[in-house]
């Protein structure tokens, strides 16, 4: 059974992810793959964080909540069926290195924080407005305890 409060964490994790600050410093532009792998990182980051005090259960299950979540989103842009698994599997396996690659973040370095987001975003310079950003974000994330993102208690200035 999905709790009904998996939404406050959606959306909470979703109003970081349209911060235009975080766009302007490396596109542009503002497009649907940017802005879900920019929500992919605040939910690996919020992941990260999280996973050191909420059981696996209850992170399994807002886990599967969001996945769900985005492939409505995915739907709802008008992809059919067969593209829709297709960009599933690929957001994904994102997250999947998105959380690899961030698990050992406060001991990288900013170069070594600069290729990441030049990984996922094919951007060669300067990312540090990212970079610290993100570092704010996590120490955001230590700040606020899960309950206040599950009942939906989130002041979004970071």
């Amino acid at each position: 059974m999905v709790n009904k409060n998996y939404i406050n964490i959606y959306n909470n994790l979703i109003k970081f992810s349209r911060n235009k600050s975080i766009f302007s410093s490396f596109t542009k532009n503002d497009t649907f793959s940017d802005r879900l792998l920019i929500f992919l990182f605040h939910f690996g980051f919020f992941l990260k964080e999280y996973k050191k005090t909420v059981s696996k259960e209850l992170l399994q299950n807002v886990f599967d909540y969001i996945l769900k979540e985005l492939e409505i989103s995915i739907r709802e842009i008008g992809y059919g069926d067969a593209s829709i698994n297709k960009k599933m599997k690929i957001y994904v396996n994102s997250l999947y290195s998105i959380i690899e690659k961030i698990d050992n973040w406060e001991n990288l370095k900013s170069s070594e924080k600069n290729i990441i987001f030049e990984s996922f975003f094919n951007i060669d310079g300067d990312l540090s407005k990212l970079i610290k950003y993100f570092d704010k974000y996590r120490f955001f994330l230590q700040k606020n305890s899960f309950n206040s993102f599950l009942n939906g208690v989130i002041n979004h200035e970071i």
